[in-house]
């Protein structure tokens, strides 16, 4: 069990939609995502504007995953893409993860994937942009 102290302070009340007390009254629920302090988040969304590679994405994608239950789904828009808006990311929905939050780190991976292009190409290699029909 976390001890109180280490998690998350709630939101004003009708400022977000984490649902973070029916996160805390449910037993038996995946309290990870509340770990993430306002502090924590800072650091978070840092590391992820600093991405040095498709790997390192990646493994970011991983750790968020494994330490919070953040699940970041990343991936070519349904249209074309021709700018790093065309890339679709995406955030599995999931309690206790505060509205600012869904916004903050699409917006850190897409100032990354800006800063290193490299990343977006190796990633839409992933899905058969470059590759022969």
């Amino acid at each position: 069990m976390t001890s109180s102290a280490s998690l998350r302070s709630p939101c004003p009340p009708g400022a977000c939609i984490c649902e973070r007390e029916q996160l805390l009254a449910t037993p038996g629920t995946d309290l990870r995502i509340l770990n993430l302090t306002r502090q924590a988040e800072k650091v978070l969304i840092e590391r992820l504007e600093n991405l040095k590679s498709f790997d390192d994405l990646e493994h970011m994608q991983r750790r968020m995953h494994e330490q919070l239950g953040i699940e970041v789904l990343i991936d070519p828009g349904v249209t074309e893409v021709r700018t790093m808006r065309g890339i679709a990311i995406h955030l599995a929905e999931q309690p206790g993860l505060c509205r600012k939050t869904r916004q903050a780190i699409p917006a850190a991976i897409r100032r990354a994937l800006e800063k290193r292009p490299e990343i977006a190409w190796k990633l839409l290699d992933g899905h058969g942009l470059f590759s022969d029909p």
